[in-house]
């Protein structure tokens, strides 16, 4: 059992019964791109 979610947690993207899961790093690196790119868009439009 250990085995199996070790296994499981090595992989950044999961798909099981049609859904997906991600890794908890491949989340967290994810929503921070997402909230730096929407900082910068906010900046952005700011400006102009």
């Amino acid at each position: 059992m250990n085995k199996q979610i070790k296994n499981a947690e090595s992989k950044k993207i999961m798909l099981e019964n049609g859904k997906l899961f991600f890794s908890k790093e491949t989340e967290r690196k994810f929503f921070f791109y997402m909230t730096i790119i929407m900082l910068v868009m906010g900046v952005f439009v700011k400006w102009v």
